[in-house]
C-alpha cells in the first residue's frame, strides 16, 4: 500500500499527480489526511482524504511507499504529525520506500534519513537536508529514498513513483496514455 500524507497547506499538483498517476497504474494508493480527512492545499483546494490519520496505524500496515507532497505550511505540518513520522519510521525500518518532492524533503533531512543519499529539493531548502548530496534535478532515487524538487516535477516524480513500484514500462505505459 501507498500512503500519501496531505496536511493543511499541502501542495495541490504535487500530492494529487502522484496519486492519479499510481492509480492509473495499478496501485492502491491511500490518502491521509493529517487531523482531518477534508484537507485544504495551499491553493484553497480541498480534497477529501481517503482516511483520518487517526483511522490508520503503521504497524502492521502493508506500507510499500510513503509520500509527503510539498508545500506551505503543509511541509511543516507533516513534520509535526506523530502518525507521519510513524510512518516514515515504519517504511525505513522495513527498507519500503519513502519518497518527498519539493519543501517535504526537509521532513527526511530532519529526521536524518538523507546522509549519505543524494537528494534534490525546492530551491533554498538545500541546508535542510542534513548530510545529504544535493543536486539540481527533477528527481532522484537513492536506494529507497526518491525525492524531487518542485511543482513542475510532479509528473516525472510521478513516473518514478511507478517505476520503483511497478517498473519503467508501467510508468512509460501511464505516461503515453497522458501525454499522448
Amino acid at each position: 500500500m501507498v500512503y500519501v500524507f496531505l496536511a493543511e497547506g499541502f501542495e495541490e499538483v504535487e500530492a494529487l499527480t502522484p496519486v492519479d498517476f499510481m492509480r492509473r497504474a495499478g496501485i492502491e494508493v491511500t490518502t491521509v489526511g493529517v487531523g482531518t480527512k477534508s484537507v485544504t492545499g495551499a491553493h484553497g483546494i480541498t480534497v477529501q482524504a481517503d482516511v483520518c490519520e487517526c483511522e490508520i496505524a503503521p504497524e502492521g500496515a502493508d506500507i510499500e511507499m510513503v509520500v509527503l507532497p510539498g508545500g506551505m505550511p503543509g511541509t511543516l505540518n507533516l513534520a509535526a504529525s506523530e502518525k507521519v513520522n510513524a510512518f516514515i519510521d515504519a517504511a525505513d525500518a522495513k527498507g519500503a520506500y519513502i519518497a518527498a518532492i519539493c519543501a517535504a524533503p526537509y521532513v527526511l533531512g530532519e529526521k536524518g534519513l538523507l546522509r549519505g543519499k543524494m537528494a534534490t529539493c525546492y530551491p533554498g531548502f538545500e541546508e535542510k537536508l542534513a548530510g545529504a548530496s544535493v543536486f539540481d534535478v527533477g528527481v532522484i532515487c537513492d536506494s529507497n529514498i526518491i525525492t524531487a524538487r518542485a511543482a513542475g516535477s510532479a509528473v516525472d516524480f510521478a513516473a518514478q513513483l511507478i517505476t520503483a513500484l511497478k517498473g519503467e514500462e508501467a510508468a512509460d505505459g501511464v505516461l503515453d496514455a497522458v501525454i499522448a
